[in-house]
């Protein structure tokens, strides 16, 4: 069965449309010279961008050890492909310290939680090597989690890297985002049309926004499920691209769990889309796995493997020791990404509250 992300709270309507009016005015700005794009995961980074940002608050006292080692551990192994800068509270530094030495660069900032998938900064570049950070007004996946400073890590990670910060009205996460790089994003319905995201705001009305902000031409949605976890049904474990043309998807075999259906639907969805050249995807479906580790196992659980991370040179990837599908993702993935190495880790902790490798991450594009 997958889950993802637990922790969930009620949420209110009337704070999120209080949120929205207030940044309703913040369109994109755009550059009147270049048109801006964010480019694929599988491009050249110039780093990644982490958060140690898990507190016993949310996880708990016997899980936050275990995610912090995973975290340590993800960030281990991508600094061996390329730099990696971390956010970390003041608190947690010596923690963070002794856990990754000196390999990564540490950076105090305040943090509420881990994800910097979608506290972070979308990047976006144009033709003319300019480079710009979308701040997408992260509000905790709808008010479901306290996120005061989460809000800030975007516009912090900009002005840490001066460059531009590009604001807009639309309320949505990285982790609900998948783009080829060449103009076709793949977006889940469930997260960024959504109520305690945009309300009132139209399926044309974010394609426009989202068309201008991230160069995009094309936008394949899938429905996704809203209520089985915080983020209500993220992209990035559902569907991700491999390169133009070629969609790496995830499917759920066990009829008891809720995303048997929806990835089921998905699949369905996706081979008979088109990209913007008009081409057929090619599909490559990993299956989830049958059982996972029993220590952190969890109705939270996070057991799927399209949650991977492309960085230069290397796929980091799951594993949650079920040996046969282990073994069958990392077969599929060394086949699409050949060239690149396959390296799957232990994740269990973060796997056991809901998220995956790639939700931890965020690629900063090498101009």
């Amino acid at each position: 069965m997958v889950t993802r992300r637990g922790f969930v709270k009620p949420f209110s309507t009337l704070t999120a449309a209080t949120l929205l009016a207030g940044v309703k005015g913040a369109f994109a700005v755009t550059n009147s010279k270049n048109t801006w794009f964010m480019p694929d995961e599988s491009g050249p980074h110039l780093r990644t961008w982490m958060a140690f940002g898990a507190s016993q608050k949310i996880w708990g006292k016997k899980l936050l050890p275990e995610v912090q080692r995973n975290l340590a551990a993800i960030a281990l192994t991508i600094a061996k492909y390329e730099p990696v800068s971390m956010l970390v509270r003041e608190p947690d530094l010596p923690v963070a310290q002794r856990l990754i030495g000196d390999k990564v660069e540490l950076i105090v900032c305040p943090l509420d939680d881990l994800w910097m998938r979608d506290t972070g900064p979308v990047f976006v570049v144009t033709k003319n090597d300019d480079k710009a950070a979308v701040d997408f007004n992260f509000n905790g996946w709808g008010e479901k989690q306290d996120f005061d400073n989460d809000a800030e890590v975007a516009a912090f990670v900009a002005r840490r890297n001066g460059v531009r910060r590009i604001q807009t009205h639309l309320v949505l996460e990285g982790g609900g985002i998948e783009v080829d790089g060449h103009g076709t994003a793949i977006i889940t319905e469930s997260c960024v049309l959504n109520e305690n995201r945009n309300p009132g705001v139209s399926k044309s009305q974010c394609e426009r926004e989202l068309k201008r902000l991230l160069g995009l031409e094309t936008i394949i949605w899938l429905p996704g499920i809203k209520g089985k976890d915080i983020t209500d049904g993220h992209t990035d474990f559902y569907a991700r691209f491999a390169r133009p043309g070629v969609v790496v998807a995830g499917y759920d075999p066990d009829p008891k769990s809720f995303d048997h259906a929806v990835t089921k639907r998905h699949l369905e969805i996706l081979r008979t889309a088109t990209d913007v050249e008009g081409r057929k995807l090619e599909l490559v479906v990993l299956e989830a796995p049958s059982k996972v580790r029993e220590k952190f196992a969890n109705d939270d659980f996070a057991a799927g493997y399209v949650n991977f991370y492309v960085c230069n040179g290397a796929v980091v990837a799951p594993e949650f020791g079920d040996h046969k599908a282990d073994a069958a993702a990392k077969r599929e993935l060394q086949r699409v990404f050949a060239g690149r190495d396959v390296v799957q880790i232990n994740i269990d902790g973060i796997a056991a509250g809901g998220g995956g490798i790639h939700c931890t991450t965020q690629q900063e594009p090498k101009l």
